[in-house]
């Protein structure tokens, strides 16, 4: 790696580091070295100027994201050693298997890597780069993939227009896949489109929440409110659900649903799928569903938006307590990771106490294997649930 500057940490500011949390935050730096760029690989050092790490350097908040903390100049094969421990880990934990091959590879600093996201659908990788420094890397990234997974890789998408400052088009960096592709989880199949869907296609880390909703569904009335492309009605539908109702304000994403629907053998016709408001659509359900799925997306992204999106999370959780038959059951979520676990719960009780009804918990939720969060970075854990039962 080509180091391009020096990073010197304050006195008394490095035991976040020497405790292996990767970012380094501007007000901790004494002085940087050098004229690193946005991407560029720096060294950081304490204050006597020892060798703590090496990263990507980024003007701003987070100002060096630590890749490698040992003291060594990080060599070429640094991607590649870290990308086939994180396919292990997958293999080791049973994630990959003939039932399913859509998955998380790289989650970011729960793999070492910051700022890198790797998703498998089925032999091709939709990477995301969430840094200048993946960004500028990803032609090696790229190689590492290929290095690593040989023949079990067909085509390597890009998709990160916001990690650089200058406009760079979604492209294959190794071969081409027509979408939208199938994938199989759990036995049950979905098309993925990277291209045009949101983030990188399809929502992975909510996996083992929809095989534990099918637990719940056999026999039941199910609602799946921000279904994106059906993961949870489909699931539902194979395990017995009387019908399905899915909701979401884009009408391509509920088109993608209907198609799930159709590609796993049911019915649209059974199942209606409305692309609209979830707080219009479920103003008037009174006692019409046995089960509720609130996943919405995030409803604060930064700080600054958290207090009104904790509004938001009530209101919805309220409305669904407040509609759903005696005995129901409530998948709600929140993947806002600046909505820490006890706040998403506390709003969850005063949604309870605006609802009069008496709620209880059957399940704590959170993202599965293949989105690791390391135990000396605990901010990456972005993912809360709660299974409530309805009396």
């Amino acid at each position: 790696m080509n180091i391009k500057g020096t990073v010197i940490l304050k006195s008394g500011r490095d035991h976040s580091i020497k405790r292996f949390h990767p970012w380094v935050f501007s007000g901790a730096i004494q002085k940087t070295e050098g004229d690193p760029q946005d991407g560029d690989w720096v060294e950081v050092q304490d204050s006597q100027q020892a060798t703590l790490g090496f990263g990507h350097y980024q003007k701003g908040t987070i100002t060096v994201r630590v890749i490698s903390f040992y003291k060594d100049v990080p060599s070429e094969k640094l991607y590649s050693e870290k990308i086939r421990k994180a396919y292990k880990q997958r293999t080791s934990t049973l994630v990959i298997s003939n039932f399913t091959n859509g998955y998380r590879l790289i989650h970011g600093e729960g793999d070492g890597l910051p700022g890198l996201i790797v998703d498998m659908y089925n032999k091709v990788a939709v990477v995301q780069a969430h840094s200048p420094g993946m960004h500028t890397d990803r032609q090696e990234i790229a190689r590492a993939l290929q290095a690593v997974l040989g023949e079990g890789l067909h085509a390597i998408y890009y998709k990160s227009l916001s990690a650089s400052k200058t406009k760079t088009e979604n492209e294959y960096l190794f071969g081409m896949a027509a979408v939208p592709h199938t994938i199989v989880e759990h036995g049950n199949h979905f098309y993925v489109d990277w291209e045009e869907g949101q983030k990188t296609g399809f929502f992975l880390d909510q996996r083992e929440n929809r095989k534990l909703l099918g637990d719940y569904s056999a026999g039941k009335k199910v609602l799946n409110t921000f279904c994106y492309t059906g993961g949870f009605t489909v699931y539902a539908l194979q395990n017995k659900a009387t019908f399905v109702h899915s909701v979401d304000a884009s009408e391509k994403a509920v088109e993608l649903t209907r198609k799930n629907i159709e590609l796993n053998g049911f019915s649209v016709n059974e199942n209606i799928c409305v692309a609209a408001d979830t707080f219009d659509f479920i103003r008037d359900k009174q006692n019409e569903y046995d089960v509720i799925v609130l996943d919405p997306p995030a409803f604060a992204k930064h700080k600054e938006a958290k207090h009104q999106a904790m509004k938001g999370y009530q209101r919805l959780n309220a409305e669904a307590m407040r509609i759903i038959k005696p005995g129901g059951i409530i998948f709600t979520f929140s993947c806002s990771q600046v909505v820490d676990r006890q706040l998403f719960y506390d709003t969850v009780v005063s949604s309870a106490i605006q609802a009069k009804r008496n709620i209880k918990v059957l399940h704590h939720l959170s993202q599965p294997a293949d989105h690791p969060v390391s135990i000396f970075h605990p901010e990456g854990e972005y993912l809360k649930g709660l299974v409530l039962f309805v009396e």
